[in-house]
């Protein structure tokens, strides 16, 4: 399984707040951000993880060069507009790859939940996209994301008009066709992941969601707390149902 992580935004709501490294640097009871994405790529059996940082990045690049040179990360700088950009160059730099699961670097889950969406998107074949979703909302402007009954995604809103229940939770495991929507998006001019998004509705492209029981976005300085506590009642969780 070949992985991605967009970790070339500014984090300026975090730097207006004080914290003065790029975001994907936020440690999280110690462990940054961008190393445990790459811990949790890994033990899934990564074949490669594309990683896009911005020119501005020094020490993030000084980071990630000095990492066991085993890991199979494979590092883009290239300063970007938008997420959907970043996507873009990254799949320039990646090869004629057939899937792979992307994610920014500020997302934060339980690990079982992401192993479970990985075997999922690998045991589905006849789709051409699973979406992480979730029924936590703590963002400013979450997508929600519409489904039927069979999990099937009919909709992204920026608005709850039809009270659905999940919001996208910036994961996203894509193939082939979808892949291609990409380059289209881009050269046709879209500029935003949630348009992307709707435009792989509109191309026909078959996507499922599935749900986590909660993402947590690190985008201020109380979120790192925020995500700091859901991991720790993750562990908690964990202990407790081993014995």
């Amino acid at each position: 399984m070949n992985y991605a992580i967009i970790a070339a935004g500014e984090g300026s709501r975090l730097a207006r707040e004080g914290f003065t490294l790029p975001k994907p640097m936020v440690s999280l009871h110690g462990e940054m951000l961008i190393d445990r994405l790459i811990k949790v790529f890994v033990a899934g059996g990564a074949e490669n993880i594309f990683i896009i940082i911005n020119e501005e990045s020094a020490e993030l690049e000084k980071h990630l060069r000095g990492l066991d040179p085993s890991l199979p990360v494979r590092i883009t700088k290239k300063s970007t507009p938008s997420s959907l950009h970043s996507f873009y160059e990254l799949l320039k730099d990646s090869g004629n790859i057939d899937a792979i699961c992307l994610t920014t670097t500020d997302t934060v889950f339980k690990d079982e939940e992401f192993s479970a969406y990985i075997k999922a998107f690998e045991r589905n074949q006849d789709i051409d996209g699973l979406m992480a979703v979730t029924t936590f909302i703590d963002d400013e402007s979450p997508l929600f994301v519409e489904v039927d009954g069979g999990m099937n995604i009919t909709a992204f809103a920026d608005k709850n008009v039809n009270h659905t229940t999940y919001i996208s939770g910036g994961i996203y495991c894509l193939r082939g066709k979808a892949l291609s929507v990409v380059t289209e998006a881009v050269e046709q001019g879209t500029n935003r992941m949630r348009n992307f998004q709707r435009q792989l509705l509109t191309s026909g492209i078959k996507l499922k969601a599935h749900p986590f029981s909660k993402i947590v976005d690190v985008d201020h300085v109380v979120d790192i707390a925020t995500a700091e506590q859901f991991l720790s009642e993750t562990k908690e969780a964990v202990v407790t149902t081993q014995h």
